[in-house]
């Protein structure tokens, strides 16, 4: 662009500036020459005013920008657009470092993201506002400017409950029968709640669990104001025509509250096992011995050079590295004690050879206690059908023997007799032994006697008819196939022989069945089919085989769908702790009632 003998003759002319229309910064290095007569400036070259080179110009700024970039590299960042242009077409720089608008689906879905965070994570609204999380977010996406923690609480977070309402909502309405669970809470902030859950079995026979609502309760816990939150919640997402179960505990207000509002009361089995095994901790002898090991527990967990002493032990001994299954490190913790820097420490933690016996024996005595609370705390399997046959073997395990001790015979004695007196109305026998029956893995009822079987089969067979009556001809319904193709049939095929006698033999060769014989020969095949091995999940044998028992998996829709305990709601309250925090204390019970359901409820 530029030659040797161009400069020289450059240089002996005057620059003149770009006129004052060319706005663009780069003409802060770059001028024109005038013309031989001096009346205009010649536009054909700019001129360099660093190193005086001809540059060719073509009406706009890029010839000039190259040169800037090639030969005064220094200069080319200043040659920028400035602030008083308005270029069409901004550069790339430009670009990267705008704002997203909040309208853009990028940025939409950056909230989005932020929120569904705050939910399933736990986190408070001020996490908007923490140092490290706007650091996070400035590297992921400097062009995003994060809303502010009132946008979160006031728009976001009201709109994702919203929609994952409206999805539970649907689900709901595929659900032939609801099971409710209901408990209340206290949180950090001394505010009161009831938390209800609703559990269903959906079309793919799938068990399905969702919290519905936690409410605040600021009256008293009368069983009157506990009923009018359960109708109202009931009422609020249309599970009357649900029929539904409701599962609590054993609190007297809690059956009252049942009771005034006629649903069907389970009471919570996990909550009966524990009623039974307190009953046995009382035990005055039981009592001696945990009074001894709590006080042993105690003294390892605060005391570090106790604990210190019972890992060297554990080491030496080869045992797990932790504190709380005393028999397992019995000998761990025995040799710590007689260390001499805890014995120094520690006084009246001895234990006799009959108190670690005792502890032995008791821990044997509740081990069919512990079996039996593990297996009700699965939420995933339909566990009301679990109940009976457990209730049962809990009253045989706990039956004394010659060869039990005195200690384990009176723990036996109290456990058996509280749980005798458990789950006696008629009304909760026949759903836990029917509910037994439709689960194919105990539909030998081998725990009752021949007539309670029959009886219970009956029982069944009745709800059957009454299905079959409702609906005359049921998905998978042979008879009504068999019907439909004899009319088919009947249709393509007349001869002069259905003309003669048709009258006189219409439909003879399909007599009409009655609902209960229909129900009493499903039963009997149902009966006679084999048991399902305990370790099979009852829901994936019903799915397979809900076209050869359309009756009975109507009322296994509407049996194991019931949960044993009230787990999922008391589930709730540790979750509950978690985002009433100590740091988050003044939460309205709006927000918390948001919180729990979507970090329940919400799939990501």
């Amino acid at each position: 662009m530029a030659e040797s003998s161009d400069k020289s003759r450059s240089e002996s002319k005057k620059l003149k500036d770009a006129p004052a229309t060319f706005k663009s910064k780069v003409w802060a290095y770059f001028g024109f020459y005038n013309s031989a007569d001096g009346a205009k400036l010649e536009k054909d070259y700019t001129i360099c005013k660093n190193c005086f080179a001809k540059v060719r110009y073509t009406g706009n700024t890029t010839n000039m920008h190259s040169h800037l970039s090639r030969h005064h590299p220094e200069l080319c960042e200043k040659a920028v657009v400035g602030a008083g242009s308005k270029p069409t077409h901004p550069g790339v720089n430009t670009l990267f470092q705008a704002k997203l608008p909040p309208c853009s689906a990028r940025a939409k879905s950056i909230t989005n993201g932020i929120a569904v965070y705050m939910c399933k994570g736990l986190r408070p609204y001020s996490e908007v506002e923490n140092e490290g999380f706007c650091f996070l977010m400035n590297i992921l996406e400097p062009r995003f400017d994060i809303p502010s923690r009132k946008y979160f609480a006031e728009k976001m977070i009201p709109a994702l409950y919203d929609q994952t309402r409206a999805k539970v909502g649907s689900a709901l309405e595929s659900a032939e029968r609801v099971g409710l669970t209901c408990d209340g809470w206290t949180s950090r902030a001394t505010e009161s709640y009831i938390t209800v859950t609703v559990h269903f079995i959906n079309e793919d026979w799938e068990i399905k669990s969702y919290v519905l609502q936690t409410r605040a309760m600021h009256e008293t816990h009368t069983g009157t104001h506990i009923a009018d939150i359960l109708k109202a919640a009931v009422g609020e997402w249309n599970l009357d025509a649900k029929k539904p179960v409701v599962v609590t505990d054993n609190a007297s207000n809690m059956r009252v509250a049942i009771s005034l509002t006629g649903y069907q009361h389970v009471r919570c089995f996990a909550h009966v096992l524990n009623l039974a095994s307190q009953r046995a901790l009382k035990i005055a002898a039981v009592t001696k011995v945990l009074v001894k090991v709590r006080r042993i527990s105690t003294f390892f967990h605060r005391s570090t050079t106790g604990a210190e002493a019972l890992k060297r032990n554990q080491e030496l001994l080869g045992l797990p590295l932790h504190k709380l299954r005393f028999l397992d490190q019995q000998p761990a913790v025995c040799a710590a004690l007689l260390s001499p820097e805890v014995r120094k420490n520690v006084t009246d933690c001895a234990l006799t050879e009959n108190d670690i016996s005792s502890a032995e024996e008791m821990v044997e005595a509740f081990r069919p206690m512990l079996v039996a609370t593990n297996i009700m705390c699965e939420e995933k399997n339909p566990t009301i059908s679990v109940v009976a046959p457990l209730h049962a073997q809990l009253l045989r395990d706990t039956t004394s023997t010659e060869e039990d001790s005195p200690l384990v015979r009176e723990i036996k004695g109290a456990i058996n007799q509280d749980l005798s007196k458990r789950y006696q109305s008629e009304v909760e026998k026949d759903l836990l032994r029917m509910s037994s029956a439709l689960d194919p893995r105990f539909k030998s009822l081998l725990f009752l006697s021949p007539e309670e079987v029959q009886d219970t089969y009956a029982k069944l067979q009745s709800k059957a008819a009454v299905l079959k009556e409702d609906d005359p001809v049921p998905c998978g319904d042979v008879q009504g196939d068999l019907e439909e193709e004899e009319t088919c049939t009947a249709k393509k095929r007349k001869s002069a022989l259905v003309d003669l006698l048709g009258q006189t033999f219409k439909k003879t060769s399909y007599v009409s069945t009655s609902a209960t014989s229909i129900a009493e020969k499903e039963i009997k095949q149902y009966q006679d089919a084999p048991s399902l091995p305990l370790t099979e999940d009852p829901l994936l044998w019903w799915k397979s085989q809900q076209h050869v028992f359309p009756l009975l998996s109507k009322l296994a829709h509407m049996h194991l769908c019931i949960p044993g305990t009230s787990v999922a709601a008391e589930r709730v309250f540790s979750t509950a702790g978690d985002i009433i925090s100590a740091q988050r204390s003044s939460l309205t019970p709006e927000h918390a009632d948001q919180l729990l359901f979507l970090k329940k409820n919400m799939n990501i």
